[in-house]
């Protein structure tokens, strides 16, 4: 079977989604309203609250929300077979995470452009606003841990990807301020960024002087380096403190002198990358080896593929996006429904061209199954699959393989670094919300809070030994990552469901995912911690198992409570109406 056929009909169903569902939540459920006053505009401050025109919000939201993990995941998930992990891309993305990124969007946007840690106490009570802040703050540190850890692996597996990268930042601060300092256009700018950012790739896939190789700088792989360490944990590290240092600068700075034109750069990227892969895809005209389904699958699909593919289905972590940074910018609500829906419908566009590229690179099926062995083996080897089939896909265009791999590595490294210092942006305001919960002042201030971010990010990082040697932080965090993030959709889908509720319309559009994520999450978590992670289990974890505890009570605490404020508003109202 051709992997045009899947291109196809994802593209079909994500059209027909925004095109008809999308419409039916904005004017039946979400009720948008083109003349409230949002948050930008209300509490305009030049800094977080700034009214963004739709097309660079959509930048910024969807660059932010795409990251590594929609590739990341899916490229796992087809160890399964293709079909299951097609299926869920789509579906999840109309019917849940459309519903879910657009849903905390408007409900940040009519609540003063609050989390949704914080809606929680409006929505549920204090309690339960304090322990989903701490979901959320594990979660974004998870969060932190794994991207950064992904970015540091790719910048050492492809070199010459580093230049292009770092060229990106201060191309963006110059966009940032012709546009809002001289009233310019970021359209031609951020045009002009992407070709020479395309330009240094080619030149340093060809000259070796131009390639940023830590390995090589400090003697070679198999050679010892300082304080005993390898050459390549060595790099890991230097720039796992390289990036400490930007995310640090990035997410204290205003959000127009970065953020925004980096994220709008980042969002012709997404277009010029997937414009690549899907024609490269057109013009190969590749078949699929993966199995449709894989029978003799050492670890059941069900429910661990709802939770392994996350991004580009649905994710929580979009949620903090939609309500943490994205809400303080929307210009018009009617915006919400294009900067939401749509998107998730992009991030699903990628997760599914991630698995095209992955099913189609292998000649045949047993090479296929041969790296696919088993899921351990699958969870190591999908993000460099992916790269390479990329690679290959774009080769089917004319362009190098060497050049293709560099460029594709490009996008997923600015992707992870757009998250990156969102998530640390994110947690910033958190640990500030948790400072003045508690009243520990110095946490409210954003450098005390930032660096508190970076610090707690790095340990996690780079302390943890495992299976990936030092600085094993991020692979460890990966199987915890996805039942964290999933739980965190669950909850902000039944604060959605809650408003709608109160606001007298209907929320079964919600309700529906929300139950179905929470039951298969649920399940995975406590099967997870109970049996794989937990002191007696034969691959006991602490780290885990701890983690993962916390975040399993935490959670069931918040749904007795949510439960007994829905009962408590059924009363009132049956009061009400005698």
């Amino acid at each position: 079977m051709s992997g045009i056929w899947l291109a196809v009909v994802g593209m079909l169903v994500f059209f027909l989604g925004y095109k008809y569902y999308s419409k039916f939540i904005a004017e039946k459920i979400y009720r948008l309203d083109p003349n409230y006053v949002t948050p930008a505009h209300r509490y305009k401050d030049g800094v977080d609250f700034v009214p963004t025109n739709k097309f660079v919000l959509w930048g910024h939201h969807f660059t932010s929300v795409a990251g590594a993990a929609p590739i990341v995941g899916p490229a796992i998930a087809v160890y399964w077979g293709w079909l299951p992990a097609v299926l869920w891309v789509l579906l999840g993305t109309v019917f849940a995470a459309g519903v879910h990124d657009f849903g905390t969007l408007v409900l940040s946007v009519r609540n003063k452009g609050q989390s949704v840690g914080t809606l929680a106490s409006k929505l549920i009570g204090q309690k339960a606003k304090v322990l989903f802040l701490f979901i959320i703050l594990l979660l974004v540190l998870m969060v932190n841990a794994v991207f950064a850890w992904v970015i540091a692996k790719l910048f050492i597996s492809f070199p010459a990807s580093v230049v292009s990268v770092f060229i990106q930042i201060p191309l963006a601060i110059w966009i940032g301020y012709s546009v809002y300092k001289k009233k310019g256009n970021m359209l031609l700018p951020s045009i002009v960024a992407l070709a020479v950012m395309y330009l240094a790739a080619v030149v340093a896939s060809y000259v070796p002087a131009m390639q940023i190789d830590l390995v090589k700088y400090f003697g070679g792989e198999g050679s010892t380096s300082f304080f005993g360490l390898s050459a390549t944990s060595m790099a890991f590290f230097a720039w796992i403190i390289v990036l400490m240092v930007y995310v640090y600068i990035a997410s204290t700075l205003p959000v127009w002198k970065l953020l925004q034109p980096r994220d709008y750069i980042n969002s012709h990227q997404l277009i010029v990358g997937l414009g690549l892969l899907y024609l490269g895809l057109l013009f190969t005209n590749p078949e699929i080896t993966a199995p449709v389904t894989n029978a003799s699958a050492d670890t059941s699909w069900f429910p661990l593929l709802f939770i392994t593919i996350a991004c580009g289905a649905i994710s929580g972590f979009h949620g903090l996006v939609s309500s943490g940074t994205s809400s303080k910018q929307l210009n018009n609500e009617a915006d919400a429904r294009f900067v939401g829906y749509l998107g998730s419908v992009g991030e699903g566009a990628l997760a599914l061209v991630a698995i095209i590229a992955v099913v189609t690179f292998f000649p045949t099926a047993e090479q296929f199954t041969a790296t696919y062995s088993g899921f351990a083996a699958a969870s190591g080897a999908g993000l460099g699959v992916f790269v390479q089939g990329a690679g290959q896909l774009a080769a089917g265009l004319g362009i190098p393989a060497t050049v293709a791999s560099t460029i594709v590595s490009v996008i997923v490294v600015s992707f992870a670094a757009t998250t990156l210092d969102s998530s640390v942006r994110l947690m910033r305001y958190i640990i500030s919300e948790l400072g003045a919960e508690y009243k520990i002042t110095p946490l409210t201030k954003v450098h005390v809070a930032t660096t508190t971010a970076v610090v707690s990010s790095a340990a996690l990082t780079l302390i943890p030994q495992g299976p990936r040697g030092f600085g094993s932080g991020g692979y460890l965090l990966w199987p915890l990552f996805g039942t964290s993030n999933q739980l965190l959709a669950g909850i902000s889908l039944l604060l959605i469901s809650i408003w709608l509720k109160r606001q007298g319309r209907n929320y079964l559009p919600t309700v529906i995912p929300m139950v179905f994520i929470m039951f298969m999450t649920l399940w995975a978590m406590i099967s997870q911690v109970v049996t794989k992670w937990a002191p007696w289990a034969a691959e006991s974890d602490w780290m885990l198992f701890t983690f993962g505890a916390i975040i399993l009570v935490f959670t069931f605490w918040i749904l007795v409570t949510a439960v007994a404020a829905l009962r408590k508003s059924n009363q009132d109202q049956i009061q009400r109406s005698a």
